[in-house]
């Protein structure tokens, strides 16, 4: 009987692993639940106890706790990110940073700026690029904390009436509340540029955008607004409660910013976003 329900615990954690590596949303939502299914038949089956299946299972919604109360908690960054030149990441920290670049560049964009802003062990890169014919603009944006590092793509284009549409796909449900005259539209992190910026144009449409109503901001107008936007963020964030600030030149979430991230945690659980 125990190796029965061993194995029934294996089979199900093997499955729920296969749903995950699939691209479809829905596979991969089943798969998430999977994993939830299997803590509880670990606990009831294999421990012995229903009241231990389901406190395994649950365990994975407080999970995030562990991180915010160890980490998060104590975090402080500066409430001015000022944006400078920054040089490129090498290969071996970024690899396939250069065939990117080429591939934005081969599709009818101009790199303007390397920029960025760094904080202790936080470091943040953005390759900066525009294109003049369809007034848009693209950042290939690298994020290093502590040991950990990931990368994103974006795509914005923004109005002469204050809106802003971005494309893009960061891997993670993002820590702070977007404005509200910023439009987002997640892309799969796996698609090539040329189906991003497809996806872009059809999000422009979608918004019944006429492309000349776009603003064709200057190179030193386009980093001076990616400037003013990362303020922007903070002052909205702080006017939300999300963030409070921690002496003069420092800002920390708040508690209310903390369930804020909890509630970002359990999205990316299930890939909601």
């Amino acid at each position: 009987m125990i190796i029965s329900h061993l194995l029934l615990v294996l089979g199900a954690a093997v499955l729920s692993a296969a749903l995950r590596s699939f691209q479809h949303p829905l596979l991969f939502r089943l798969g998430t639940l999977g994993i939830v299914i299997t803590s509880f038949l670990a606990g009831w089956l294999l421990g012995g106890s229903v009241f231990l299946g389901v406190a395994l299972a649950a365990s994975w919604l407080f999970l995030p706790w562990l991180e915010i109360l160890t980490r998060v908690r104590r975090l402080r960054i500066p409430i001015e990110r000022r944006l400078g030149p920054r040089t490129p990441p090498s290969r071996s920290s970024f690899p396939g940073f250069q065939e990117m670049t080429e591939e934005i560049e081969n599709h009818g964009f101009e790199h303007l700026e390397d920029i960025g802003w760094d904080y202790e062990d936080n470091r943040h890169f953005y390759r900066v690029f525009h294109d003049p014919q369809c007034r848009t603009q693209a950042s290939i944006c690298l994020t290093e904390q502590h040991e950990m590092a990931f990368y994103y793509l974006t795509i914005t284009s923004r109005t002469a009436d204050g809106r802003v549409l971005m494309t893009w796909n960061y891997p993670f449900s993002y820590g702070l509340k977007l404005q509200p005259h910023l439009s987002t539209n997640r892309f799969p992190s796996q698609g090539p540029f040329s189906q991003m910026h497809a996806a872009h144009e059809k999000f422009l449409l979608s918004h019944k955008i006429d492309p000349a109503a776009l603003l064709d901001p200057s190179p030193e107008e386009t980093i001076r607004t990616m400037q003013n936007e990362m303020r922007a963020q903070i002052a909205h964030n702080i006017a939300l409660g999300l963030l409070v600030r921690d002496g003069d030149h420092l800002i920390r979430y708040t508690l209310r910013g903390m369930f804020y991230l909890w509630f970002q945690f359990l999205r990316d659980l299930v890939r909601l976003s």
